[in-house]
């Protein structure tokens, strides 16, 4: 039977701008950041309080997982924010919402009392949008 989710993808449209956007902005740390062959990458950034989930930062680009045709597709997909890929909780949502504000994070919606907690939304620096959730 599963155990755990250990790793994750987040689509980017740039590594070198998403590391800056995850770990200056979120505050998340570094896990990995290897190459692995000619042009490729692996950068994974773990959320300060979660360190066994790390988040792969993975470029939209043609090669072995997509063809010119595909990776343009997913680009601009990504561009629109047609993405929702997840919903991270801080332990007080209005100075996390500050504080991400000020290092320039744009949220979509300010924090807002919903029947599961409040709850805002921010998209990152290649156009995924995430919850920023604190349970009451």
């Amino acid at each position: 039977m599963i155990a755990k989710l250990s790793h994750t993808t987040i689509y980017v449209l740039d590594q070198d701008s998403a590391y800056d956007f995850y770990v200056n902005k979120l505050g998340f740390k570094v896990h990995t950041d290897a190459p692995m062959g000619p042009g490729m990458r692996w950068l994974t950034v773990t959320p300060p309080e979660q360190p066994e989930l790390e988040i792969a930062l993975m470029p939209v680009a043609t090669g072995h997982n997509w063809d010119k045709e595909t990776a343009a597709t997913m680009r601009d997909l990504i561009r629109k924010g047609t993405f929702g890929f997840g919903v991270f909780h801080c332990k007080d949502i209005h100075a996390t919402y500050e504080e991400m504000r000020s290092k320039g994070v744009e949220f979509k919606k300010p924090p807002t009392k919903e029947f599961y907690g409040t709850e805002a939304l921010f998209k990152d620096d290649s156009g995924n949008w995430f919850s920023l959730g604190q349970m009451e």
